[in-house]
This record gives C-alpha cells, sequence and structure tokens, in this order.
C-alpha cells in the first residue's frame, strides 16, 4: 500500500527534513511513527496524503506512483485516505454531528444511516451530549475526538493520525487507540506518528523511529 525508496523532503530551498526514507507498508499493516519534536514525523505524513511531494526519490501509494499522479487524479487518492491533523481542521460554522456526516455526504449515502452511524461513533468517543455543539463552544480534548471520529467515519482504506491523543487524558487515549485498532482489524491500514512512548508500548506495534529526518528504526515491509 505504502513505499519509501530513498525519498528526501525539503521546504522550499531550505535544508532536507527528510533525508533517504526507504521503507514499505502492506495492506492492514499499524505502525507508530515516533521521534522527537521536529524529526520529522508530521512532514512523513503530509508525503502520505499527498500535501507534500518529495523532492527526490520515489513514493508508492496504493500501486500508484505519486510523482506521476496527475491533478484530476488526486481527490480519488484522497477519498481512500482519513487524516486527523494536530489542528484538527473542523468547520466551525457546522456541529460536531455535521463535521462527523461530511465524508458521508459526499459519498452519497443516505441521511438516514449518516446519522445511526454518525450518532454511534459520536457516543463512542464520549460525545454523545455534543452532538450539536458547534467546535468553539468544545474542548481541545472533545474537538480532538470530533475530528478523530470524521476521519474513520467512512472506513478509509489508510488512516493517518498526527498526534492523535495529544489532547485527551490517557483513558480517553487508550480508547481511541482501541478505535483504530478496531479499523485495523477490518483491513484499514494504520499510521499514528506520536511522541507518546509510553501509549506506543502499551499496544506493542512495530515501530518507525526518526531523528533528525532519519529513520533510525525500521520495523516494517521489506521494499521491493
Amino acid at each position: 500500500m505504502i513505499r519509501f525508496e530513498n525519498v528526501g523532503m525539503r521546504y522550499g530551498a531550505g535544508p532536507e527534513v527528510l533525508s533517504d526514507i526507504t521503507f514499505g507498508l502492506e495492506q492492514g499493516a499499524f505502525r507508530f511513527v515516533t521521534g522527537p519534536s521536529g524529526a520529522g514525523k508530521t512532514s512523513m505524513l503530509k508525503l502520505m496524503y499527498l500535501a507534500q511531494r518529495p523532492s527526490r526519490g520515489l513514493i508508492n501509494l496504493f500501486d500508484r506512483d505519486v510523482l506521476a499522479l496527475k491533478r484530476e487524479e488526486m481527490p480519488e487518492i484522497r477519498r481512500r485516505i482519513g487524516v486527523v491533523f494536530q489542528e484538527f481542521r473542523l468547520l466551525d460554522h457546522m456541529s460536531a454531528f455535521d463535521n462527523v456526516a461530511l465524508p458521508l455526504r459526499v459519498s452519497g449515502m443516505r441521511e438516514e444511516s449518516i446519522t445511526k452511524h454518525v450518532t454511534e461513533l459520536l457516543s463512542w468517543v464520549g460525545l454523545a451530549g455534543q452532538l450539536n455543539s458547534r467546535p468553539k463552544t468544545l474542548s481541545g480534548g472533545q474537538q480532538q475526538r470530533v475530528a478523530i471520529a470524521r476521519a474513520v467515519i467512512a472506513r478509509p482504506r489508510l488512516l493517518l493520525a498526527d498526534e492523535p491523543t495529544g489532547n485527551v487524558d490517557d483513558t480517553i487515549a487508550v480508547r481511541l487507540l482501541y478505535l483504530f485498532e478496531q479499523l485495523n482489524k477490518v483491513g484499514t491500514t494504520i499510521v499514528i506518528a506520536t511522541h507518546n512512548e509510553g501509549l506506543v508500548s502499551h499496544f506493542n506495534y512495530p515501530v518507525l523511529h526518526l531523528e533528525d529526518g532519519m529513520l533510525t528504526t525500521i520495523d516494517a515491509e521489506p521494499v521491493g
């Protein structure tokens, strides 16, 4: 599903923030991306959800060469990917319910089914009483849970999460990771960037560890 070969990335004319990144992940993998602040975790996820392009090297997603994709092909690829951003990116003029429902409405699902799925998921993440609340009235942890629910509601083939538990307590953090685990069991490939080493050890999944933009631990399938 994901293949990086000797990937380098820089912003503008600046120095490389990622250097010689090589690894591969099969469909259904679950990996943590770890490393200190500034190590390149967010930049690596940006390459995976097509927000940035590499300055060198090869990236394949879903057996497609990212650099060969035409602009009109990008939306179809992105629809297979769910993303949990550090900054949430919720739509302030919409309720929590409508933020989570948006991917299902775009896909054309019937409103009756949308109501069932969204209500169940928001209840599961502890927001049953906040369905009609707008993001600005929610705490940071509540906004994080809305953002996670929106990312997973359509069961993407690939889920990328950047510090998804950074604004919630440990109990909620573990519960959210269990949600990701359940998605993984039905075939979704999961990649989670986090600096929370305790959480990583609790779940005991393989790790891609970054230091200064380079992979120092590669626990993934070989490229080839």
